[in-house]
């Protein structure tokens, strides 16, 4: 720790109610380092206050583990140099280079401004006063090493989340009592985890990482962690995922009765199918009966041959098709059971065949009829 001055700038802005637009001050030196003052006259990320921030200059120059840590106050004096509005930021504030700045957003409101003197002659006078309490111009350039942020030590890369926690959040560790620095730095990163599951989308968090989100937050409270801002946030996810599943069931037994209409469409035509191939089956049966009969009594025994031989492939032809539906028939009925969508597949190729063997009955009852007379 170093015991340097206090280092103070002012700023003058003149014609300062017609400003809209951020004001940056020029570089001032404290702490053996640059710094400048942004002014926001419209607010930032605020409409009706005046904000106030200190930034560390040339920041892309700063190596990993850069440091400093000062005590900040900004004051507002009209043109005679008398204080008319003070603000301390306290406790010390951290600077490296992953956190460059601090301030106020709600400095003081824009309508307190045209009182009390703040703007006499319409210009706006804004003093910033920082002393440097340590300075560390080199350190672990990995980026893996600590600093100590409010009593916890963090990584480099965790400072934006915890200083974003502890600002939002002033007093979320005011009753951690624990010592341990170890333990501590454990709560820490917990806290830090549970904060990214539930930035997360509802939807994109498992039922999982959720029952872990409750019993993280309760060990957090027990250690004494504020934490009421994370509960609603859970309990808010929680919800939302309960609306999501229940509207999901819905659609799911919705899309069950659906396919199960579908499902004894099928069955039912798959029924009808196999009345109109049983009637065919009879035709056939009677065309082979008066065929066989025809060729006993009329043929000569050369002629017979013939026919006979010509019978016999035409029973064998219709005993294969015969057969074919047969197998189609039983794996339709099977797979009617099983699939909605299968039964629809097989169901076309059903009457493809089916159609085919029409067709080979047709042809036959025409050659027999032209036999017969």
């Amino acid at each position: 720790m170093e015991n340097e001055k206090q280092t103070s700038f002012t700023l003058e802005i003149d014609n300062f109610s017609e400003k809209e637009a951020l004001i940056q001050s020029p570089n001032f030196l404290s702490g053996g380092c640059e710094w400048f003052v942004n002014v926001y006259p419209k607010g930032k990320g605020i409409d009706d206050h005046l904000s106030l921030f200190v930034h560390v200059a040339n920041h892309e120059s700063l190596r990993l583990g850069w440091r400093r840590r000062a005590i900040l106050s900004f004051v507002l004096l009209n043109q005679s140099g008398k204080e008319l509005y003070r603000k301390d930021d306290w406790p010390c504030k951290l600077f490296c280079a992953e956190l460059r700045a601090w301030g106020f957003p709600k400095f003081v409101p824009r309508k307190q401004l045209q009182g009390k003197g703040f703007l006499e002659k319409n210009k706006l006078i804004v003093k910033v006063e920082i002393k440097v309490v340590e300075v560390v111009d080199e350190g672990d350039a990995t980026g893996n090493g600590t600093l100590d942020y409010n009593g916890f030590q963090v990584l480099h890369s965790q400072v934006l989340s915890v200083s974003w926690i502890f600002v939002k959040y002033p007093d979320v560790a005011v009753n951690v009592k624990q010592k341990n620095q170890q333990l501590k730095t454990t709560y820490m990163n917990i806290l830090l985890d549970l904060k990214k599951t539930l930035d997360k989308h509802s939807h994109c968090i498992s039922e999982t990482e959720l029952s872990n989100a409750g019993s993280d937050l309760i060990d957090l409270t027990e250690a004494g962690f504020k934490l009421d801002w994370l509960k609603t946030k859970l309990d808010e996810v929680s919800l939302e995922r309960k609306k999501s599943n229940g509207g999901r069931v819905q659609e799911l037994e919705k899309d069950i009765k659906n396919l199960n209409l579908e499902l004894n469409k099928e069955k039912a035509t798959s029924a009808s199918s196999a009345a109109k191939v049983s009637s065919l089956e009879h035709t056939v049966s009677d065309l082979k009966d008066k065929l066989n009969m025809k060729e006993a009594k009329s043929c000569s025994p050369k002629h017979c041959l013939f026919h006979s031989w010509k019978a016999d492939q035409e029973t064998s032809r219709l005993s294969q098709v015969e057969e074919n539906h047969g197998k189609l028939n039983r794996k339709l009925e099977s797979d009617v059971e099983d699939s909605h969508v299968e039964a629809s597949i097989y169901g076309d190729l059903y009457w493809s065949i089916a159609g085919e063997f029409v067709n080979q009955i047709q042809c036959a009852k025409e050659e027999y009829d032209r036999e017969a007379s």
